[in-house]
């Protein structure tokens, strides 16, 4: 089953999201918890919930990414963005358990002038007081571009994060293609060899969802600028082998390219669709 969604805007409810993605070809989405940049989650509605998990079990929506919001971080120097970043994220997972089996994504943040091993270090100690045995949320860190103090742009960070969490087995990671590419993993000329690299320093068990983005920016241009499929420096042809790799095909796919319409994430499902084998 190939697995292929977008990120849709959450403000009238799951259902709504899950209508919305099937009626664009789609059958699983990705959406921000609250406001990306901040603020009160939107109340629960348990009838929409309900609404949801028929529309899911009619369409085969088989799971479904939330993604904190981009004021989220972890590793900040001030303290006070540490907490808010761990009342907003155990908020969030405490809210996913409504719809149990989910994914939730997040950048694992910046450490701020403070270094790469303080970093993690805080990183690591936020998922361990956030992390339950009882969730059945799979919290994954994201794969960064690596623009200026960001954590998490190689892959060796993040298994130092993971290493340093009790509830390990909880985590898993998200890979983007842009991020990668910008961050200097050739995912265009050696996907294999970038497959490897996953595997050996974070494990290819662990690896749980994609974001399928082209890339405005040249390889390890350390930037982030996520471009239409197609259209950056990353290329349909490379997306074609990545969407078959057999270590990749059977994960869920998340287009976060730059359209104002619903309309341009159809398109490219489509283009997805007719480029898998």
């Amino acid at each position: 089953m190939f697995k292929i969604g977008c990120h849709l805007s959450a403000s009238k409810g799951y259902a709504h999201m899950a209508k919305e993605i099937l009626s664009i070809g789609g059958n699983t989405f990705q959406f921000f918890t609250r406001n990306p940049r901040g603020g009160k989650a939107k109340d629960i509605d348990p009838k929409d919930i309900e609404k949801y998990k028929e529309l899911a079990t009619a369409g085969n929506i088989p799971v479904i990414l939330a993604h904190a919001p981009y004021t989220l971080n972890p590793c900040a120097k001030d303290p006070g963005i540490r907490e808010f970043t761990k009342n907003t994220m155990a908020d969030d997972l405490s809210r996913l358990e409504y719809t149990p089996g989910s994914l939730y994504n997040f950048h694992p943040g910046s450490h701020v002038g403070q270094g790469i091993d303080e970093g993690i270090r805080l990183i690591s100690e936020m998922l361990n007081e956030i992390l339950t045995e009882n969730m059945t949320t799979t919290v994954l860190l994201e794969t960064m571009a690596g623009k200026g103090s960001e954590v998490g742009s190689q892959f060796e960070e993040l298994r130092r994060i993971i290493d340093n969490v009790t509830l390990s087995h909880k985590l898993g990671v998200c890979l983007d293609t842009c991020h990668v590419n910008d961050a200097g993993y050739d995912v265009v000329n050696d996907l294999d060899g970038v497959l490897e690299k996953f595997d050996k320093f974070i494990g290819l068990d662990r690896l749980t969802a994609i974001h399928v983005n082209d890339s405005k920016n040249p390889f390890a241009a350390h930037k982030d600028r996520h471009e239409k499929l197609g259209e950056g420096y990353i290329g349909l042809d490379a997306f074609e082998r990545i969407i078959n790799h057999p270590a990749l095909k059977e994960l869920p796919f998340y287009l976060e390219t730059p359209h104002e319409e619903i309309s341009g994430y159809e398109k490219e499902i489509s283009i997805l669709k007719n480029l898998r084998k």
